[in-house]
């Protein structure tokens, strides 16, 4: 019989060791986190589990941000590395003329998957950058969800192969992303959102890193960095 751990086994003695380390602190995983992890149990019971001293406020594995943390600050310390496919889809946004509006729309396009939940990640995504961009771009960021699932031939946009492979030749979207598909395709912006599926690169290549200093610029010009320091602004 192999005495191999399992992935599974190998996470839980690092978290294990993690919570020695923080002095047997407790860290509680939220309920939605829970859910996206599929570790839910709808079973009626409740607990707060073992009486230990509970963690609050920044966790100290993570590097510590700035007192009045920027946008920079949170690719830097707090996106993890798929956040090259942000970065990579922005520089191929420039590269191919955009305007840099849009640049910023296909830098954080995706920033709800890379920072917080991934399910309708338009949608998530959207309302975390309204506050600090332009209507545009928050639009185009929040319809790019469904417009990614429909072909446009007129600007040579294909279904991609990766969504063929992944959810299946014959994958049917839900009634929710056809309407508002529907509903982008007779809007104003609808080329907006579109321009993110032209420049959303789902194969970005490891091989390649690119740094968010790169947009320094961009950012500075369309992004609305609150004083207080983002995150710390009550939006």
């Amino acid at each position: 019989m192999s005495c191999e751990k399992t992935f599974s086994e190998q996470a839980d003695e690092l978290e294990f060791q993690q919570m020695q380390e923080l002095g047997q602190l407790m860290i509680y995983k939220s309920a939605i986190h829970k859910l996206a992890d599929g570790e839910w149990l709808n079973d009626g019971n409740f607990s707060l589990g073992p009486l230990k001293p509970s963690l609050m406020g920044e966790d100290p594995r993570l590097p510590k941000m700035p007192e009045k943390p920027t946008l920079i600050d949170f690719f830097n310390y707090r996106f993890g590395p798929s956040k090259q496919h942000l970065l990579q889809s922005a520089a191929l946004a420039a590269k191919n003329g955009l305007p840099e509006k849009m640049v910023l729309a296909c830098l954080l396009h995706d920033i709800s998957v890379v920072a917080f939940f991934r399910p309708d990640h338009g949608y998530w995504g959207a309302q975390m950058v309204e506050p600090y961009v332009d209507e545009e771009v928050t639009w185009a960021i929040k319809m790019h969800q469904a417009l990614r699932f429909f072909p446009d031939e007129s600007v040579g946009y294909e279904y991609p192969e990766a969504y063929a492979k992944r959810f299946g030749k014959n994958y049917q979207v839900d009634p929710y992303i056809r309407r508002d598909y529907e509903l982008a395709r007779h809007h104003k912006w609808y080329m907006s959102a579109r321009m993110i599926c032209l420049n959303d690169l789902y194969t970005f290549d490891p091989d390649t890193q690119v740094s968010v200093e790169a947009f320094e610029d961009v950012i500075g010009r369309h992004f609305k960095q609150p004083k207080e320091g983002l995150g710390n602004d009550n939006t």
